[in-house]
């Protein structure tokens, strides 16, 4: 027996742990969050690579979405991402909407599209938020927008947010292949 605390319990609704966001920023800390956010649409294909129906429509973890679901949600919140940044960089201090991820993922789009569109979704506007990342000044990433439940965001706390978002995301999907595939 040692005198070492307990590694905390693993939670599997948080396999990457909860996003913290920090005071402030660097300039490495923002290439890291943009190149995640660049990575993430392959990644996102390499996780569902030999996925087929019955896994899209399981669970991807006990009381959560199905596979699918989480998919079409990954597409949906990251189009909002990218709608939030373009509204912070052309808009003074917008208050922006927030929306009910689970009533989104209980529409017909969630619940009978093929995970793939929303594949194709989440590349593409991961290539377009990528390019306006990619562009933008400390200046732009320090400007902020209002979430009504959150408060004051920076540009880079939604940066960061959204690289720690995609990245928990696949790592479900991750993790539903250790439990419920056989290895590829």
């Amino acid at each position: 027996m040692t005198d070492a605390p307990d590694a905390p319990a693993f939670d599997p609704s948080f396999p990457i742990g909860r996003f913290v966001r920090p005071a402030q920023y660097t300039a490495a800390d923002r290439a890291a969050h943009i190149e995640r956010i660049g990575a993430q649409p392959a990644r996102l294909a390499d996780a569902l690579d030999g996925l087929e129906a019955g896994d899209f429509a399981a669970p991807y973890r006990p009381g959560g979405w199905t596979v699918g679901q989480l998919v079409h949600h990954m597409a949906d919140s990251h189009v909002n991402a990218y709608i939030r940044v373009k509204l912070g960089l052309t808009e003074h201090e917008p208050t922006i909407k927030p929306y009910d991820q689970d009533a989104w993922v209980a529409l017909a789009d969630a619940r009978t599209l093929s995970p793939h569109v929303s594949v194709a979704l989440f590349a593409a506007t991961h290539i377009r938020l990528h390019t306006v990342l990619v562009s933008m000044s400390p200046e732009q990433f320090a400007r902020r927008i209002v979430h009504p439940e959150h408060g004051w965001m920076s540009l880079d706390d939604i940066a960061a947010m959204y690289a720690w978002h995609g990245d928990h995301h696949i790592a479900h999907i991750g993790n539903f292949r250790e439990r419920y595939r056989t290895p590829r």
